[in-house]
């Protein structure tokens, strides 16, 4: 089993995302972006929305300084690893703390308000679970093996850090998650899972990012009319001109007003 979970398994997970998101590209390229629900509610959607996207950005951040650089790399610019177990804690307590209020906030805001539950389809549930499963269960292996676990927490960076830099090397090192803790293990499962699912639900969105916007070259509006073009008369006033003889302007019609 630890063969099918830890050597084979990530490497379907993997596919998945990649297949399928080449194939959610080239098939529904307009249906890509997420449909907003801002127009229907507003309110919780400003506080959960930025809670949840800044909390999950960086916890996502945290886990790539841990997963994917090694730890001597770390002791090398002079970062014990204490200092490194007491800064992951700590920072990343907090970012699972405002990813999962804010995600709170989002389904709370998803199936009480009825106009955004009127517009909820069944991709989005399926994000929602998929999202609701590996955060829950990083919020639990975070508090039961780090900040409640004994001898200062479990250090995953010499086993599971391992395992993971090993797949990419297509030598899956499956004798190291034999001793993991359970919750960390369901974590990683239920993370490999969310990949394997992510190109056929709307979390698609977050590969669209505007980053390029940040780059973006001025935009210079100009008016198509031309700048030394006099402005038109307008209707319903005929301006008075030099009148000639008779009440007549030049133009030969009757002069208006006293």
């Amino acid at each position: 089993m630890d063969v099918l979970f830890w050597g084979v398994f990530p490497y379907i997970c993997i596919t998945l995302l990649v297949g399928g998101l080449i194939w959610r590209y080239r098939s529904d390229q307009y249906g890509w972006t997420s449909e907003s629900s801002q127009l229907r509610e507003a309110k919780i959607l400003r506080m959960a929305s930025p809670l949840f996207h800044f909390g999950i950005l960086f916890v996502l951040l945290g886990h790539f300084m841990g997963l994917f650089i090694p730890d001597w790399m770390t002791e090398a610019m002079g970062v014990s690893q204490h200092q490194y177990h007491l800064l992951a804690t700590v920072g990343g307590t907090v970012a699972g703390i405002a990813a999962l209020v804010g995600f709170i906030g989002l389904l709370w805001r998803r199936f009480v308000n009825h106009s955004v539950r009127f517009a909820t389809t069944g991709r989005d549930l399926v994000a929602y679970v998929f999202l609701a499963i590996p955060l829950t269960l990083g919020a639990i292996a975070t508090a039961a093996n780090q900040l409640f676990g004994a001898d200062g927490g479990y250090n995953y960076r010499k086993t599971i850090s391992v395992w993971l830099r090993s797949l990419f090397m297509l030598q899956p090192r499956v004798d190291l998650m034999a001793n993991v803790p359970l919750s960390f293990k369901l974590h990683i499962i239920a993370g490999l899972l969310l990949l394997a699912v992510w190109p056929f639900t709307r979390l698609v969105h977050v590969l669209s990012a505007p980053v390029g916007y940040v780059t973006r070259p001025p935009i210079v509006y100009r008016s198509r009319r031309p700048a030394t073009a006099a402005s038109p008369e307008q209707p319903g006033w005929t301006p008075v001109r030099a009148t000639a003889a008779g009440g007549e302007d030049a133009g030969g019609a009757p002069a208006q007003g006293a």
